[in-house]
């Protein structure tokens, strides 16, 4: 298989193959991994419009991974089956004026499903090729959907403890009821009095906390994580974007060969970098919108240059976005100008919350939608369609509008839409009708299956039901001495 070589953001001389970047998560300096070569994808468009979802997995996935076809396979086979409720896996659907690649048909209704299916695969087979007989020990930040697909990934998976940590108070009523009633005795859920950015960065500490790992790897225990630092869960997201390009052919949007578009709902721009990878890779693709909510920074980084996640945090209907230290925008930036620039981008940014560059890279611009424009989208484009968006599918197509106002870009447009409306069950509603504002949000699920003629989707049928197993409420600054305490 590939042995492509993964580098470290802020020091080139760190270097990895996948398994090892797989299982480590994060470069020993806090960087992250990157390939040292982005591949190029020799099979031409046509051979890849003939293939299924699985096989395309496997076409995208063989040329970022050490692994052997028959390893690769089984991770696929394992992660792409019956547990999505449609065979398309990420069905390409037209509505009004654009494409939506739905990427939440898995278990837990979101996009994070689509990588968070194969990690725990991958995390296995990465250690069995580097002889690693520890327990992993996963470590999670999220901003409300990376939590679940990753406890539903790993729940259960011998050899693996998970630890999730949210913002108590910055999640959707059944994205904190995803995550405080999972099953499974390897699996552990904390609530944080503080946001995703709080959790992220002491999970990042966490990683390069040198005397914290050995006293653990003493313990038997070893340290990864399932955000989206880790390349693993970073490239089985590649594939969709092939995946929607070829769905979108095969509808008629555009001639094999012509560019399409992708809006982007995004906050740790993981996202859309994995679909900035699939156009180096050679997919033609003509131009990103990277959307945000009002916590703008990416927004405003594509407009300025400038990076400043000194502004106040904002908690919005579309919560998943709620982020304002975006960490793959680390990768971008070493791919852009370099490691060194990298490493002193990264320092500024810690020690004054801000950094500034030269963006050379012009085929991603930044739009972002108010919370009334992401209302105002979700009910416009219902009564003109039908069709219902969750609130964060909801800013992607409210930036993809000022995207077409502002540029008269013709092309077609493919938005990428991340969660069901079943999980913003409550702002959907009230995007459609402000009379249902005192209405409960497990209740009114009833009411959207009727009006969008989608049935609720059965992870989540009478979840307000189910028991709490999960209660652990911890401040921000004792997430580490939590983690310590659990292992112990």
């Amino acid at each position: 298989m590939g042995n492509l070589t993964y580098m470290g953001t802020r020091d080139a001389s760190i270097r990895a193959t996948a398994s090892h970047a797989i299982l480590r998560g994060i470069c020993p300096d806090g960087g992250l991994y990157i390939p040292e070569v982005i591949p190029t994808m020799e099979k031409s468009l046509e051979e890849l419009s003939k293939l299924s979802y699985q096989e395309l997995a496997y076409e995208v996935l063989s040329l970022f991974l050490d692994f052997t076809e028959e390893e690769l396979k089984a991770c696929i086979d394992g992660a792409y089956d019956d547990k999505f409720d449609t065979t398309k896996i990420a069905p390409v659907v037209q509505k009004g004026d654009a494409f939506f690649l739905e990427l939440f048909h898995g278990k837990t209704l979101a996009f994070k499903d689509m990588a968070l299916s194969i990690l725990p695969y991958f995390m296995k087979t990465a250690a069995r090729r580097e002889g690693i007989d520890k327990e992993i020990v996963i470590l999670t930040a999220t901003s409300g959907d990376t939590g679940k697909a990753a406890l539903e990934g790993f729940a259960g998976v011998e050899g693996t403890k998970i630890i999730v940590f949210f913002p108590e108070d910055g999640v959707s009523p059944v994205q904190k009821l995803q995550m405080t009633t999972q099953e499974g005795e390897n699996t552990c859920v904390v609530g944080i009095l503080g946001n995703f950015d709080d959790a992220q960065s002491a999970v990042k500490s966490i990683f390069t906390d040198k005397a914290l790992g050995e006293e653990l790897e003493k313990k038997g225990f070893l340290f990864s994580s399932a955000n989206s630092i880790n390349i693993g869960r970073l490239v089985p997201q590649i594939v969709y974007y092939f995946h929607a390009y070829l769905e979108a052919v095969k509808q008629g949007a555009l001639k094999m060969g012509e560019e399409l578009n992708f809006t982007v709902p995004t906050g740790n721009f993981g996202d859309i970098l994995a679909g900035w990878y699939a156009m180096k890779m050679g997919l033609p693709v003509g131009h990103f919108v990277c959307a945000s909510n009002d916590n703008k920074v990416l927004y405003d980084f594509f407009r300025t240059g400038t990076y400043d996640r000194n502004r106040e945090f904002r908690v919005t209907v579309s919560p998943s976005m709620d982020i304002l230290i975006s960490s793959n925008l680390e990768r971008l930036l070493s791919h852009m100008a370099g490691q060194d620039a990298t490493k002193e981008d990264m320092l500024k940014l810690s020690k004054d919350g801000k950094y500034s560059v030269t963006i050379t890279e012009k085929k991603i611009s930044g739009e972002y939608a108010t919370e009334e424009e992401t209302y105002g989208a979700i009910k416009s484009f219902f009564e003109k369609t039908g069709y219902v968006m969750d609130t964060h599918t909801a800013v992607a197509y409210a930036a993809y509008q000022k995207y077409k106002d502002e540029s008269k870009d013709s092309r077609p447009m493919v938005i990428v839409s991340t969660a069901s409306p079943y999980k913003f069950t409550k702002d959907v509603m009230m995007a459609l009708d402000k009379k249902y504002e005192q209405e409960d949000a497990f209740a009114l699920m009833d009411v959207l299956e009727k009006i969008s003629g989608v049935a609720i989707p059965e992870p989540i049928r009478g979840i307000e039901h189910r028991v709490i197993l999960h209660k652990n409420v911890c401040d921000r600054d004792k997430i580490k001495d939590f983690v310590k305490g659990y292992l112990a």
